[in-house]
């Protein structure tokens, strides 16, 4: 499925451009499930800071510069799995127990496969992940995008609320059968 994500209006980028993500999820040995995504950006990638490349490793605080984001919940429940991708190869993973609320460090046995490629026009950021098996997921995808010249744009399916809030439920607009 491909879903568009919109900028936030408080913070919107110096120009426009398109953001996507094409997410393809498949069920694997029972209790695991694969999802991936294509984080898809309708500009040159010189355009924006991105952090250096290193290795894959888990990292904090990612989202104070250009980081994607998938957060998933059981359909019905109040607690949910926030992963943040960035251009580096690094990764987070955190589990909230309610709304902002309870975060830990999320046990993950295969950490999430990150690629980054330049398409000349526009560039796109591929991360995989292994999921637990659920009958649906409410789901949310963002996006942080730190322009070269300071603008820093915030993307959603949905936004909720007047700043930019990834964690708001009016955020998780999709469901991941």
């Amino acid at each position: 499925m491909q879903l568009t994500l919109v900028p936030h209006p408080a913070a919107p980028p110096s120009e426009p451009f398109k953001v996507w993500v094409d997410v393809q999820h498949a069920s694997m040995l029972g209790a695991v499930a694969s999802t991936q995504l294509w984080f898809c950006v309708g500009a040159p990638i010189d355009r924006f800071v991105l952090p250096e490349s290193g290795e894959p490793r888990r990292a904090d605080d990612l989202w104070q510069a250009t980081c994607f984001e998938l957060f998933l919940k059981t359909e019905g429940e109040q607690a949910y799995r926030e992963w943040n991708f960035a251009s580096s190869g690094a990764w987070a993973a955190y589990d909230f127990d309610l709304y902002r609320e309870g975060r830990l460090d999320a046990p993950v046995a295969h950490p999430p496969h990150i690629q980054l490629q330049d398409n000349l026009t526009w560039w796109q950021l591929g991360a995989t992940v292994a999921v637990e098996a659920a009958p649906a997921w409410q789901m949310g995808l963002s996006a942080i995008l730190e322009e070269k010249d300071g603008t820093r744009s915030y993307w959603a399916l949905a936004h909720g609320t007047e700043e930019p809030d990834f964690h708001d439920p009016g955020c998780f607009a999709a469901r991941l059968a």
